[in-house]
């Protein structure tokens, strides 16, 4: 929040258009896509996915609500609002989740107590880490069935933890 004399203002990013890339945000905003967006969303505050928004990324936030497409998996630490007529194809990790008549899920949801994804790491997948490292993907899935990196093998995929990978580069148990 930005202080404007005594009135508190709040950040908020509108988003209309096309775009690719990383959108990362450390304090928290009131984002919403109407456009289209591909790439990765690591969010912090609310984020809104508009009915007309068609988003392909994998999604890190707090409060989330979706009434348009996404492709990709979504991890909030607070909750996630799913409305008609959205469309999720991907794997959905919250606290707590509630969907309206006439959306669609087709993924995985994985759900414990309130509070318990507060302060919660960003996930990263073996793309993302090899980009992140600026190392060959068939590099980090070496290191990663070797203990070299911390990660662990879920549905099939290699999923990290990104504070465990940056502690691990500091400790230098990795050279990049």
């Amino acid at each position: 929040m930005a202080k404007k004399g005594n009135e508190l203002q709040e950040k908020i990013l509108d988003v209309d258009a096309s775009m690719q890339g990383t959108i990362t945000f450390k304090d928290p905003v009131n984002l919403r896509i109407n456009g289209s967006f591909e790439g990765k969303l690591d969010t912090r505050g609310n984020l809104t996915i508009g009915e007309n928004a068609k988003v392909t990324a994998n999604i890190n936030g707090d409060s989330i609500v979706v009434a348009g497409k996404v492709s990709g998996d979504i991890v909030a630490t607070k909750s996630i609002s799913v409305m008609g007529p959205a469309t999720i194809r991907g794997n959905i990790r919250t606290p707590r989740l509630s969907v309206a008549d006439g959306a669609i899920l087709d993924g995985q949801l994985t759900m414990s107590g309130a509070g318990s994804f507060e302060g919660s790491d960003v996930l990263l997948t073996l793309k993302d880490v090899a980009q992140y490292l600026k190392v060959e993907s068939r590099v980090i899935e070496e290191w990663a069935e070797s203990h070299k990196i911390p990660a662990r093998f879920e549905n099939g995929n290699w999923v990290f933890s990104k504070s465990e990978v940056d502690q691990c580069i500091q400790q230098e148990k990795v050279r990049v």
